[in-house]
């Protein structure tokens, strides 16, 4: 019995859905992949000044963020997509600009290690902001995986009463998580707003802020090419894979595949620059990325059961 061209058309479009949702894939994975290098990356620049080095990171990444967006949607498409940004656009910006300077200046005070694991626990965090500011359902489990990585964190910045790391570098590790999870609430909730525009805008307030702090804007070409590495191809690539990827697979997935820059992160610094995380921040980042884990694997079985037509944006059957 041959198909019906309603039926190869059905094959077709699902051949074509399992093509994109493997790019999806194979394109988080990669943003994570280069993110992961930025802790070794920040560590090859030697430049005293952290508020330089947030300028020209900035503007190379706006740079190519503007290049990427030029060559993919073109002058009026990425005119377009700026005015389509609105104040979620905005808010999302500025948490960008927030998370990508902290990082910069998180460097001079604390580990990578400890900056990287407590970004881990975003999208719990971003459940946490989701259920003050929305009142969005968070069930039980989350909860507990909430309160797991609230134990972990404290764990690690435990190291600062110490004295071993500072407190203003740990305090400037959770605003990052805070940032990032804020952005991520904000994107959920109008997810007609695309990120990349918003992230390049990011950039921009980012190196517009850091012009004003800055003591000098001239560095030498071995610095200016980390600086590139570091802003065009770290940030700026990562953001435009991570933008395109994310949005042909579950989010669920795409938490689950970010994991590999928390997993690496660390491990690149402390192979290349023998940068050995403390055993409280091991301990901590453990706890922190099993309640990661837990939590998404529990997303996993939730978006594997079979719903019903008209519910969670299946369509109803004609």
């Amino acid at each position: 019995m041959t198909e019906s061209p309603s039926q190869a058309s059905q094959a077709h479009a699902a051949q074509h859905s399992r093509r994109e949702e493997r790019l999806g894939f194979l394109l988080v994975f990669l943003s994570a992949l280069i993110w992961s290098f930025g802790g070794a990356i920040a560590r090859f620049i030697e430049i005293d000044d952290s508020w330089t080095t947030v300028f020209w990171r900035s503007v190379w990444a706006a740079a190519f963020l503007l290049a990427f967006m030029l060559w993919r949607d073109g002058a009026r498409g990425t005119i377009a997509l700026f005015r389509g940004m609105g104040l979620p656009g905005l808010v999302v910006a500025l948490c960008f600009a927030t998370a990508s300077t902290c990082f910069v200046v998180a460097l001079g005070y604390t580990t990578v290690a400890n900056i990287v694991l407590m970004q881990a626990g975003v999208p719990l965090i971003a459940a946490l902001i989701g259920w003050i500011a929305f009142r969005e359902r968070v069930s039980g489990i989350t909860w507990a995986a909430i309160a797991a990585v609230i134990a972990g964190v404290a764990i690690m910045v435990s190291d600062s009463f110490g004295g071993r790391v500072s407190p203003i570098g740990d305090g400037l590790a959770l605003l990052i998580a805070f940032a990032f999870s804020t952005a991520t609430v904000v994107t959920r909730r109008f997810a007609h707003v695309r990120m990349t525009p918003a992230t390049c805008t990011g950039t921009l307030i980012a190196a517009a802020f850091a012009a004003t702090q800055a003591s000098g804007f001239a560095v030498g070409s071995i610095d200016m090419a980390w600086l590139f590495a570091f802003g065009a191809l770290n940030l700026g690539l990562g953001l435009a894979l991570f933008a395109t990827g994310a949005r042909l697979i579950p989010a669920a997935f795409a938490a689950l595949l970010g994991t590999f820059e928390t997993i690496l992160g660390p491990i690149w610094v402390w192979l290349i620059h023998d940068e050995v995380p403390s055993a409280r921040t091991v301990v901590g980042g453990g706890v922190v990325f099993a309640a990661l884990l837990v939590h998404i694997g529990l997303e996993f079985q939730r978006q594997a059961r079979p719903q019903r037509p008209g519910l969670t944006g299946m369509p109803n059957p004609h």
